[in-house]
């Protein structure tokens, strides 16, 4: 299938067109700077300039235009304030859901967190952050989509062991590997039982289609 990936550039946006690609996939990786496409193409994938936050709908709506798919891993990242978690972890998820719904790509994957359930329990630098990712997903759950929404503890740079754990609550906290993720993302785009469920994954010793099939 045709699948478009928001924050394609990001260190787990890149893992997941790698993931894609390989799987036999057509990929339309979407960045916001002109200089991060050239990479992204290298790999195989079609490069598209857009900016989530600034570009108008009919943009965003012409980036879409085509795919089956949306896998959304962007974000306005750890150095930025709170307008701008507002503006692109929720706002840029939001625009890319509407733009989605009006052509047609009806499956969407979001790359959540843990904790957005209770942002209030958390550091008071990650609540911004936090609060926007509950309200993308609040947004995603009544959009109509086809929609899976994964929750990740804290992410690493360490190798991938292709094994989670998946349930709705874990009731713990934990890291996992920017790869297992990756590849957990792009299984949800085989794995039917995934559709319209939100759920955590951290680290773990079940194989990820197997923990995906389970939750």
């Amino acid at each position: 299938m045709r699948v478009l990936v928001a924050g394609a550039a990001g260190n787990t946006g890149k893992r997941i067109v790698r993931r894609l690609l390989e799987r036999g996939h057509e990929v339309r990786a979407l960045a916001r700077k002109a200089e991060q496409l050239p990479e992204l193409e290298d790999l195989g994938a079609e490069g598209c300039r857009v900016d989530l936050e600034r570009d108008e709908d009919a943009r965003i709506a012409g980036a879409v235009r085509g795919c089956e798919a949306t896998i959304f891993a962007a974000g306005a990242g750890p150095g930025s304030g709170p307008a701008r978690k507002e503006t692109m972890d929720y706002g840029g998820a939001v625009k890319l859901m509407q733009a989605a719904g009006a052509e047609g790509a009806g499956r969407y994957v979001l790359l959540s967190s843990m904790g957005v359930v209770d942002p209030g329990g958390a550091v008071e630098e990650m609540q911004p952050y936090l609060i926007a990712k509950a309200k993308a997903d609040v947004q995603l759950q009544a959009s109509g989509l086809s929609y899976t929404i994964v929750r990740p503890g804290r992410l690493t740079d360490g190798a991938g062991t292709g094994r989670i754990s998946a349930a709705p609550e874990l009731a713990r906290r934990g890291e996992i590997s920017r790869e297992d993720v990756a590849e957990t993302l792009v299984e949800c785009l085989e794995v039917e039982n995934t559709r319209r469920r939100t759920f955590e994954i951290l680290a773990g010793s079940t194989p990820i289609r197997e923990a995906l099939e389970g939750v």
